[in-house]
C-alpha cells in the first residue's frame, strides 16, 4: 500500500465537561499538530498517490474554520466534547468528503484510505483512520 502524508496545525480553545478532564473543564487553549495520509493500492499514471500540493490546500480549507476558533461557540459543537479524538474524526469526515468531490485532483478515486493524527503534544496523540466510502 502506498501513501502520502500532509502536515498542517491549528490552534483552538475548548474546555470539557466532567469529572473525568479534571482541570480541563476550564477554558484552555490547544495547538494541533495535523497530519492526513492518503493510501491507496497503486500509484496513478503518474506514479504518485494523491498531488500533494492539492492535499495540502484542502486541508488548509478543512482546518480553516477551526483555527483560532474557541470550539465551545462552534454551533456544529454544541454538545459536543471537541477531544482529540472526536476532531480527528470530524477532520477525516470532511478530508474523506474533499477526496470524494475531486479536489484531490486526478487520481483520488484511487485513494482506498485516510489516516487523520492530530497531535497535542510531544508525548501524546490520537488518530481516526477509515475507508473513503464512495456512493
Amino acid at each position: 500500500m502506498y501513501a502520502v502524508e500532509v502536515r498542517d496545525h491549528i490552534m483552538i480553545a475548548h474546555s470539557f465537561q466532567g469529572e473525568l478532564f479534571g482541570p480541563a473543564q476550564r477554558l484552555h487553549g490547544a495547538t494541533f499538530v495535523v497530519d492526513v495520509a492518503f493510501f491507496r493500492d497503486s500509484l496513478t499514471p503518474e506514479n504518485v498517490v494523491v498531488d500533494i500540493g492539492r492535499a495540502h490546500d484542502a486541508l488548509k480549507a478543512v482546518l480553516g474554520p477551526l483555527n483560532y476558533r474557541n470550539l465551545d461557540e462552534v454551533p456544529e459543537f454544541a454538545g459536543q466534547q471537541t477531544t482529540t479524538e472526536f476532531l480527528s474524526r470530524h477532520i477525516f469526515d470532511r478530508m474523506a468528503q474533499a477526496c470524494r468531490a475531486g479536489d484531490l485532483g486526478p487520481g483520488s478515486d484511487g485513494i482506498v484510505k485516510i489516516r487523520v493524527q492530530l497531535h497535542e503534544s510531544h508525548v501524546a496523540r490520537a488518530w481516526f483512520e477509515g475507508p473513503v466510502a464512495r456512493a
